[in-house]
């Protein structure tokens, strides 16, 4: 071989180990899957959400969801398979205290050995404490906008840490408050289905109040667990003359849940679906789209997007952060894997930008019960037949599995 051809070979060969360190994630960075127990355990008929099913304010009612009450075992196996370090999943209050004081040692020690399954087969567990379901005694006396609640959350919290608080990794207190709070007190599509602004700042308060009682309990009998919540985030870009008032909404929107007192959260939860433009004509809010693409409900796909918010949580909190959900609808998996792969490029990105990002959990590993959407959006990795309840990994499982194989892309 001429010596010319042997130093460009070498130059492609050192090119390509700095393009392959350029993509790689930081050592110990945790890949992962999610999902919530009433989307996906079934049966959950002591809750607030199975009744607006049954009334009929959603498009389908939930019946046996995934029944991962009973296969819990072949989701976990479905993210070792995957090669997944973390798996987030919920508990449900309404299966735990199934009257005011009342609680389920039976649900507990099942709740437990879901905990040590996912421990068994080599995955953290992150556990998000209240995934928007309720117990009918809470909704029916208090609710989040009455004082009480703030009590009341703070005891199941209590009882949760004492049986289950040594099965638990990195704990979340509540998932996306601000999306429960806008649509169930200000829009009136979620329960407890409100039209009433003084209401919803009642409740917001209160769960503010909730997540902190929660946090300096839970550091009391158990210091070294990392506590959080996880938001729903948008981005939204504005024309000039609307962007001081669009940035103060954003900041609000964002992150005025966690400003309120951020010495309670040990990193930053962070939700990322979709960005938003605005204009001062109608349509005043909408979606925004790369390469036109859209998902089957409409959001558009902005990759972007998820690199303007690691960004924002960075220069504004200083605290480690973590993707616990980003994800699409998408029945035919048309766009999933380049959405996967065109979203961990942005993260990286951030991460080489200073963001301090500790983990990626993809939402959802199976199809599940999507709210007021019923079964129609289709956001698993894993399509689910729920007629037999077949778990069948998509194309796009394989891709996010080389991607964590590989610690990168």
């Amino acid at each position: 071989m001429k010596s010319k051809d042997k130093n460009l070979k070498m130059k492609n060969k050192i090119k390509n180990k700095k393009e392959l360190k350029k993509n790689k994630f930081p050592k110990g960075f945790l890949w992962g899957v999610a999902y919530s127990s009433f989307q996906v355990e079934g049966g959950i008929k002591n809750n607030n959400w199975w009744r607006w099913a049954e009334i009929g304010k959603t498009k389908e009612k939930v019946g046996k969801a995934c029944d991962s009450w009973n296969r819990y075992d072949e989701d976990h196996k479905l993210a070792q398979d995957l090669g997944c370090g973390g798996f987030r999943l919920s508990l449900e209050w309404s299966r735990i205290e199934l009257n005011e004081g009342e609680f389920s040692q039976e649900a507990l020690d099942h709740y437990k050995k879901i905990l040590k399954n996912i421990k068994k087969r080599g995955m953290k567990r992150i556990v998000t404490l209240w995934h928007w379901g309720l117990p009918l005694w809470f909704v029916d006396n208090y609710g989040w906008h009455k004082k009480e609640s703030v009590e009341f959350f703070g005891r199941y919290c209590q009882k949760v840490v004492d049986e289950l608080g040594e099965e638990i990794d990195i704990f979340i207190t509540m998932n996306e408050p601000t999306i429960s709070l806008n649509k169930g007190y200000l829009v009136g599509v979620f329960p407890p289905g409100k039209i009433n602004p003084w209401s919803f700042f009642q409740a917001r308060k209160n769960m503010i109040e909730a997540h902190k009682k929660c946090y300096n309990l839970i550091k009391k009998f158990l210091p070294e667990l990392s506590v959080g919540i996880t938001q729903f985030c948008n981005t939204f870009e504005s024309q000039r003359i609307l962007k001081k008032l669009i940035e103060k909404f954003q900041d609000f929107y964002n992150w005025g849940f966690i400003k309120s007192d951020k010495d309670y959260y040990d990193f930053i939860g962070i939700d990322y679906y979709a960005t938003f433009e605005t204009k001062i004509f109608p349509p005043a809010f909408r979606r925004k789209t790369t390469k036109n693409r859209w998902t089957d409900i409409g959001w558009g796909i902005y990759p972007q997007g998820i690199y303007d918010i690691c960004i924002q949580a960075k220069e504004k909190f200083q605290k480690p952060i973590y993707i616990f959900e980003n994800g699409l609808a998408d029945s035919e998996d048309k766009y999933r894997g380049d959405f996967i792969e065109e979203h961990l490029e942005y993260l990286k990105k951030a991460i080489d930008q200073g963001a301090d990002v500790r983990g990626y959990f993809h939402w959802s590993l199976l199809d599940n019960f999507e709210w007021n959407l019923g079964y129609g959006p289709k956001f698993g990795l894993c399509e689910v037949d729920f007629e037999t309840m077949e778990r069948k990994p998509r194309g796009a499982y394989y891709e996010y599995k080389k991607i964590i194989e590989n610690n990168g892309l």
